[in-house]
């Protein structure tokens, strides 16, 4: 996995936690931080995380030999 890959599997987790804050307990955690919904911050944070989303389709359709392939390659590191 790439480090981009990386990067934007966290940016995904940290908007599935923060969508499960809101779904629980209609807190946004991300608006609390940064200032709000519509602080200038905070629209980053969640394009951020959007075009995490994108990235991480691409996962979706990498061949599985090329994701065991690689597994191989990192346990050997």
């Amino acid at each position: 996995m790439s480090l981009l890959q990386r990067f934007a599997l966290a940016l995904t987790i940290i908007g599935a936690l923060n969508w499960g804050l809101i779904g629980l307990f209609q807190f946004d955690l991300v608006a609390a931080i940064f200032g709000g919904q519509d602080s200038i911050l905070s629209r980053i944070i969640y394009v951020l995380v959007g075009l995490a989303g994108l990235v991480n389709i691409a996962l979706l359709f990498k061949p599985d030999e090329e994701v065991n392939r690689n597994r191989k390659l990192e346990s050997r590191e």
